[in-house]
């Protein structure tokens, strides 16, 4: 493959698909009294208000951050009502931009995958500054091979943009 952002190089055979199945299993947290997001305290999460939350996870990986905004609520995007989907456009930009601010990022990668959770998590990903090769589609399998960023640096980092997010 040729493309510059493909993290892997050589011969590569693509895995047989599964056939579908007939009832898919439910995801973890359907019902909010075994939600994990639900019953975690806000001193697990590195910001938050009335209404939302933003977590890291618990160590440094191979982008300079990755963090997860979610709703206090047990919610999934298309539960959210007008107010929750307006904040998730403001708290969406503004997280964005205070990762944005750092010297070490170029470009906040946000997305969200709706099948791990039933909770809403909205992912952040920060591509390193002037690593052109980690642009695109591929960050998640970068953030995993690269390793983990100075660990005090994060720390710092982290400090900054709860900081920022503190700042209304």
């Amino acid at each position: 493959m040729t493309w510059p952002a493909f993290p892997f190089e050589g011969k590569l055979r693509i895995k047989k698909i599964a056939d579908p199945v007939d009832i898919e299993p439910p995801r973890k947290g359907e019902d909010s009294v075994n939600c994990t997001a639900c019953h975690t305290p806000d001193s697990e999460y590195l910001w938050a208000n009335e209404r939302w939350r933003v977590k890291t996870p618990p160590k440094p990986s191979g982008l300079p951050i990755v963090m997860i905004l979610e709703p206090r609520a047990h919610l999934d995007i298309g539960d959210l009502s007008t107010m929750h989907a307006a904040e998730l456009g403001v708290l969406t930009v503004r997280l964005e931009r205070a990762i944005r601010s750092l010297d070490s990022v170029a470009r906040v990668h946000i997305t969200r995958w709706g099948d791990g959770s039933a909770h809403l998590q909205q992912w952040f990903m920060a591509r390193p500054a002037g690593y052109l090769q980690l642009r695109g589609p591929f960050m998640t399998m970068w953030d995993e091979i690269l390793p983990p960023v100075d660990e005090a640096q994060w720390k710092l980092d982290l400090d900054y943009i709860s900081a920022w997010m503190g700042d209304e």
